[in-house]
């Protein structure tokens, strides 16, 4: 195993590297252009969006005779969203990009919330009700609404294969490799161990369909993020004389990255530019094309209405839960009596990763064994979280690719399949993983955004009806 993933490493993150500077700039475009040609919806319907997302909150399992909740729907959008991106990644891209690096995660969480503004209201504006009432809708069906005849299911089925392996298969890989790197680390469980208890749970939910997933996912998601935002507040009130100087280093870094990376100017902005925005698609999702598929379950009377609630899962994704722990991340390991207060340099490097840097920064409020321990729970919650989301998208897309004869069969096969990498995960390398990861969320990205273009005066006339 060792042997294979050596050989393969240098060539998947070569080609992430490529690809994946040419799609950050395409997500940036579909979210420019959306923002303006919705006259910026994230603004105008900001205070909609939140006035049906917490207009509606039930916390006791509500079921329905088919789909979701909007609140259900969006709980399960956040709980793809809020993972270890918002953790690992957000410390991944603040090691390698700067603190900078965050702003430039805000941008492109602001041009994302039009993006997936115009992902939801096509989720929910192409999507097939079969007979029974079951649900089907995401990407594949507003592509094949798109383009017609054989270039539209040749997008459609890439982007079907894209997104099984993706999110359905590597995907499982990063959540349930940060999950057993971080119980081991702050709990001494051997990580093969923890990979054979999430297979186990993660089977059980996977066989209850989208009722279950949806009654676990409208309790679990709020829990998880307000005990983090509380230990985050603790520490922000501990540090607080640090907030300022905090603050200040996102703004100045941003625009002035080599003060802490080193190096030539040019090179530092590209960096933090590069990962601030790789690094936040990773987290908010705004243009993957995963989160319509549970925007799509959503029982509403337009789809307007979940587009603007769709909005707020990147509010809630970047702007409170990530922005939570980079503040806390620097408040306390970048200040002036922090370890990497002159960058990511020396002996330091031998002893902070992006695995453990959160669990460092709690660590020293919450001392070193609770710190960590707090750091490892809320990620297991939120990678556990998102591996129930994945799982869910992965399998609509194996539906539609295998299950014209018989669905049941291909959704079996898919969660046998999704838990032998639930487990690889917890035994893979982290580096491999995460770069395998960003490789094939690219794949997903192109057919995606290429039908968001196409389908613009769609969404122009859903955002027109909120006037």
């Amino acid at each position: 195993m060792h042997t294979l993933e050596s050989t393969l490493y240098p060539i998947v993150s070569s080609l992430d590297s490529g690809v994946g500077n040419l799609l950050v700039y395409l997500l940036i475009a579909i979210g420019l252009w959306y923002s303006f040609k919705t006259r910026f919806v994230q603004v105008r319907c900001f205070g909609e969006g939140i006035r049906r997302t917490f207009g509606n909150i039930k916390l006791f399992g509500e079921k329905h005779a088919s789909g979701m909740s909007s609140f259900q729907a969006l709980a399960t959008a956040v709980a793809a969203q809020v993972g270890t991106g918002n953790i690992v990644g957000a410390s991944g891209a603040i090691l390698t990009g700067g603190p900078g690096a965050i702003f430039w995660m805000w941008l492109i969480a602001f041009l994302g919330m039009a993006t997936i503004y115009a992902e939801a209201t096509l989720a929910v504006e192409t999507r097939k009700v079969n007979p029974d009432g079951e649900i089907h809708g995401g990407p594949v069906y507003y592509i094949t609404t798109a383009f017609w005849g054989g270039f539209g299911k040749f997008l459609a089925g890439f982007f079907a294969v894209a997104i099984m392996l993706a999110l359905g298969f590597m995907g499982c890989m990063v959540q349930s490799n940060s999950i057993g790197g971080n119980m081991e680390s702050a709990f001494g469980i051997p990580a093969w161990a923890v990979g054979v208890v999430l297979v186990i749970v993660c089977g059980v939910i996977f066989l209850g369909g989208v009722q279950r997933l949806a009654a676990v996912t409208e309790k679990i998601v709020p829990l998880m993020a307000a005990v983090f935002l509380l230990g985050g507040l603790v520490v922000l009130i501990v540090r607080i004389k640090y907030l300022p100087a905090t603050v200040g280093m996102v703004f100045r870094y941003a625009f002035q990255p080599q003060a802490i990376l080193g190096g030539g100017f040019g090179a530092a902005i590209k960096l933090a530019v590069t990962q601030g925005a790789k690094r936040g698609l990773f987290s908010n999702e705004a243009g993957m094309g995963s989160t319509p598929h549970a925007h799509a379950q959503a029982n509403v009377k337009t789809p307007h209405e979940q587009g603007v609630v769709a909005m707020i899962g990147v509010f809630i994704d970047t702007f409170v839960v990530l922005t939570f722990n980079a503040l806390v991340i620097i408040s306390t390991l970048y200040t002036a009596d922090g370890p990497l207060a002159s960058g990511y340099t020396g002996a330091v490097t031998e002893t902070l990763g992006k695995n453990n840097l959160a669990q460092t920064a709690f660590s020293t409020v919450f001392g070193g064994t609770f710190g960590p321990m707090f750091v490892a729970v809320c990620l297991l919650f939120f990678a556990f979280s998102t591996i129930l989301s994945w799982n869910l998208f992965g399998k609509i897309n194996a539906v539609y690719l295998f299950g014209g004869r018989n669905p049941k069969l291909a959704s079996t096969v898919y969660n046998v399949i999704a838990l032998v990498f639930v487990f690889l995960g917890t035994v893979f390398s982290s580096d491999f993983v995460w770069d395998l990861q960003d490789l094939l969320n690219n794949f997903m990205v192109l057919p995606n955004v290429v039908a968001l273009f196409a389908l613009t005066g769609t969404v122009v006339k859903s955002a027109r009806s909120s006037r």
